[in-house]
């Protein structure tokens, strides 16, 4: 308990949001890569994904590691455009907007999903869910003027 309020602490400032986007996804996508698709680094904070969308612009695969908030472990994921509370949304984001069909590695699986950008009082109460489950997205929300996208991706 101690240690997770640390984490969610640590996460929450300006220099951890400057640093984490080009050291964890880069350690995650290795480790991924090493375990054959069983561990991500970043899981031992917060439950995980690899996404493997289609570029909005360029139409090629990109793999991106993300944190996630499942539904049903499995089939359900929401996943949370937070970039750690840095303006501009996530790239992922597009990608998943042009192109919702795409592919999540979870625990070693590749599953097919579907991703539905949330809106509204669906996202407001998932939101909500949201910020129970890792209290540092709201900490990311008020240091951004945009809406913090939301996905729910579901197993095709």
């Amino acid at each position: 308990m101690i240690g997770e309020r640390i984490v969610q602490r640590v996460s929450s400032t300006r220099g951890f949001a400057k640093v984490a986007p080009h050291v964890i996804p880069a350690l995650d996508r290795a480790v991924h890569r090493i375990t054959r698709g069983r561990v991500l680094l970043s899981a031992q904070m917060l439950p995980g994904v690899v996404l493997t969308s289609t570029g909005a612009r360029s139409g090629l695969p990109r793999r991106t590691p993300l944190a996630c908030m499942p539904e049903e472990p499995g089939r359900t994921w929401i996943l949370i455009g937070s970039n750690f509370g840095r303006e501009g949304h996530p790239a992922w984001t597009a990608n998943l907007l042009a192109h919702p069909d795409a592919e999540v590695s979870w625990k070693g699986a590749d599953i097919p999903v579907t991703a539905t950008l949330l809106t509204g009082e669906e996202r407001a109460a998932v939101w909500k869910t949201a910020l129970a489950f890792w209290p540092p997205y709201a900490t990311y929300q008020a240091r951004v003027e945009r809406e913090i996208r939301l996905f729910r991706i579901v197993r095709r």
